[in-house]
C-alpha cells in the first residue's frame, strides 16, 4: 500500500502554470504549507513528491539504481539529445558511458581548459559597450557556448566555428512551443516545428562530420578536446558521441551561462561581496572566488529540483511510493532554508569560506552516481570568467532593484537578463603590448 504525501488540491492545469512559470515561489509556497515532503501534479512530468530534508535526498541520492531512474525521468529531452545519452540512459548503459566520459572532467583535463576559458572571455568584453546598459545572461549565453565549441569540440578553423555558431544554439534553445511537438509529433510537419526538425538535421550533419574529421585527424593524439578523449577512450560509434556531444552542448551551455549571469547580478547588487571579489581577482585568489561561485549556485540555483522516476514501488524518507512515481529532490528548497542556512536569502560568499558545508545541503549538481558529469568544468569556468572580467571591467547594476528568477525550459534565469553597465574597461595584456609596438613603429 501507498499514501503520497499531501499536496496542493488545485487542478493539475492550474498546478502545471504555476510550475512553468513561478516554479520556484509555487514550490517554496508548498513547502511552506506542507513541509518536507509533499505531492505535486503537472504536466508533462506527471506525479512529483518533493523532498527538502537533506536525509531524505541522500536517501534519493544514494538509492537502487535500478529503483530510482534519471535517465527514465529525463526522457523528455531525447528528441533534442538523442535516445543514447548519458542523460536519458539507466543502470548499466548509463554506467558504461559515465565511466568513458569522466576522465575529460576532472583533474588535470579540466584545469587544461582553463586557458581557452581566458581568452575568450577576453574577446568576449572586448566587444561590450561602455557607458550603456545590456543584458549580460545572452553575452554569457555566447562566451559559453565558444567555449564549448573549442574545449568540448575541438574546433578552431573559421569556417567552421562559423557554421557551428549558426547551427547549434537554435538546437539546445528549448522553448515550449518547440516542446509540444515532442508531446504530439504530427507537428514536425509544419511551421515553426518543420523548421527545427530541418535546423536539428543540419546540426547533426554538422556534429558527426566533426566526429569523422576528428577519427581521420592524424594528431589525434596529441589533442586535449574532449571529443578526440572521447575517441581515445573507445567512443567511436558516430550517432553515440553525436548524442554525448549534444548533451554536453546542452548541459554545459545554458546552465553554466546563468549561473555566471547570477554571479554578476548578485555582486553588483552586494557592493561589499563585489569589492572583496574584485580584490580576490586581481591578487589571484581563487579561493574567495570559488566562494562567490558556491554562494551564486546556492542563492540562485540554476536548476530548482532533480528527478528519480521509480521503476518500481519504493520507500523514501517513511514514505511508501508506487511506481511511475517521480522523486524529486528540491535542491532549491535546501539552499533556502533556514534551518540548515542562516540569512539563507542573503549573499554571503564568507560562508563558504568558514567551511564546508553538511553533506546534501549544497546540491547544485546534483548527488550520487548522477551528479553532473560537468560540475568541476562548470566551477573553473565560472571562476576564471569572473576572474577576468572582474580584472578588466569595472560593471555597475542597470538598475537598483534584483531582478526575479524567471522559469526559461529547465533553468531559472535573471527575469531581465541581468542588466548592466561597463563604466570603465582597462586594455587586456595583449593589446597593450600591440599598442607599444605601434608606437615603436613596429
Amino acid at each position: 500500500m501507498s499514501t503520497l504525501p499531501p499536496g496542493p488540491k488545485l487542478p493539475k492545469a492550474v498546478q502545471t502554470i504555476a510550475m512553468w512559470g513561478y516554479w520556484d515561489r509555487y514550490l517554496e509556497a508548498c513547502r511552506r504549507r506542507y513541509g518536507d515532503v509533499f505531492t505535486v501534479r503537472a504536466a508533462p512530468m506527471g506525479t512529483l513528491v518533493y523532498f527538502a530534508d537533506p536525509e531524505a535526498i541522500k536517501e534519493v541520492f544514494t538509492g537502487d539504481a535500478q529503483t530510482l531512474h534519471a535517465g527514465e525521468a529525463n526522457a523528455i529531452l531525447a528528441p533534442v539529445l538523442g535516445d543514447r545519452s548519458v542523460l536519458v540512459t539507466d543502470e548499466a548503459d548509463h554506467l558504461r558511458r559515465r565511466k568513458l566520459m569522466l576522465p575529460a572532467f576532472h583533474g588535470d583535463a579540466v584545469r587544461s581548459y582553463a586557458g581557452i576559458v581566458e581568452q575568450v572571455t577576453e574577446d568576449e568584453v572586448d566587444r561590450w559597450p561602455l557607458g550603456r546598459a545590456f543584458e549580460l545572461h545572452p553575452r554569457m549565453r555566447e562566451l559559453t557556448f565558444e567555449v564549448i565549441l573549442r574545449a568540448v569540440f575541438g574546433v578552431s578553423e573559421p569556417a567552421r566555428l562559423a557554421a557551428m555558431r549558426a547551427a547549434l544554439p537554435a538546437l539546445v534553445d528549448l522553448s515550449g512551443l518547440v516542446m509540444l511537438m515532442w508531446l504530439k509529433p504530427e507537428l514536425g510537419r509544419v511551421g515553426p516545428w518543420k523548421r527545427w526538425l530541418a535546423l536539428k538535421a543540419r546540426a547533426d550533419a554538422l556534429v558527426v562530420d566533426e566526429v569523422r574529421r576528428r577519427r581521420a585527424d592524424p594528431r589525434l593524439d596529441e589533442r586535449g578536446d574532449v571529443l578526440s578523449l572521447l575517441l581515445r577512450a573507445g567512443m567511436d560509434d558516430e550517432d553515440e558521441l553525436r548524442d554525448q556531444l549534444v548533451t554536453l552542448l546542452l548541459a554545459g551551455h545554458e546552465t553554466t551561462a546563468t549561473g555566471l549571469a547570477w554571479g554578476f547580478e548578485r555582486l553588483l547588487r552586494t557592493p561589499d561581496a563585489l569589492e572583496r571579489t574584485i580584490a580576490a581577482a586581481r591578487d589571484g585568489d581563487d579561493g574567495r572566488l570559488d566562494a562567490v561561485v558556491q554562494e551564486t549556485l546556492r542563492v540562485r540555483p540554476v536548476i530548482f529540483d532533480v528527478i528519480r522516476k521509480l521503476s518500481r514501488p519504493a520507500r523514501i524518507a517513511g514514505v511508501d511510493l508506487p511506481a511511475g512515481v517521480l522523486a524529486a529532490p528540491a535542491i532549491g528548497l535546501v539552499h533556502r532554508s533556514r534551518q540548515l542556512y542562516e540569512a539563507p536569502r542573503a549573499f554571503r560568499p564568507e560562508r563558504f569560506l568558514e567551511g564546508a558545508p553538511a553533506p546534501y545541503t549544497w546540491i547544485p549538481f546534483g548527488g550520487g552516481i548522477r551528479r553532473c558529469l560537468g560540475a568541476s568544468f562548470a566551477q573553473m569556468e565560472m571562476r576564471v570568467v569572473l576572474r577576468t572580467v572582474l580584472r578588466r571591467a569595472r560593471l555597475r547594476a542597470a538598475s537598483a532593484a534584483p531582478e526575479r528568477p524567471r522559469a526559461r525550459h529547465i533553468t531559472l534565469v535573471p527575469a531581465r537578463g541581468a542588466r548592466a553597465v561597463v563604466e570603465t574597461r582597462s586594455p587586456r595584456a595583449g593589446r597593450i603590448a600591440e599598442q607599444d609596438l605601434a608606437a615603436a613603429g613596429v
